[in-house]
């Protein structure tokens, strides 16, 4: 999906409303270290949304155990939640995935997941806000 986002808003206003690391990963396309985040090892049933603009983007039943480092989800929540552009930085060929709703940097899709979709959307934690199943 290559749609233009439906939330649109300056670098000054996302620069308010996120914290420095959330700006350098969301809007400028930046990479958490492996393993660091804490949402990589979340066990709990719940919805993961977008840090930038609260947009449901994967539930836990989707979230697997992948190894590489980062929270790792075999599909979105719904067709139209997350888009997806090739990225041609750092002189790799990849997938990059953003939030369809406001177009933050979510992460990458790779086709090494598990069935039955075969991807691993590979995601920037810092990019998700977790919200628990009541």
């Amino acid at each position: 999906m290559t749609d233009e986002p439906k939330v649109l808003k300056s670098e000054e206003e996302w620069r308010n409303e996120l914290t420095p690391e959330q700006f350098r990963v969301t809007r400028e396309h930046g990479t958490e270290r492996a393993f660091s985040h804490p949402l990589n090892m979340e066990k709990r049933d719940g919805i993961y949304h977008c840090v930038a603009c609260g947009a449901p983007l994967f539930e836990s039943v989707t979230k697997y155990e992948s190894g590489s480092g980062w929270p790792s989800f075999w599909q979105p929540i719904s067709d139209t939640a997350v888009g997806e552009t090739i990225d041609r930085s750092h002189g790799m060929v990849r997938v990059e995935a953003h939030c369809a709703n406001c177009g933050a940097h979510l992460g990458h899709v790779f086709p090494d997941g598990p069935q039955p979709t075969g991807l691993r959307y590979c995601m920037n934690g810092t990019a998700l806000d977790f919200e628990p199943k009541s």
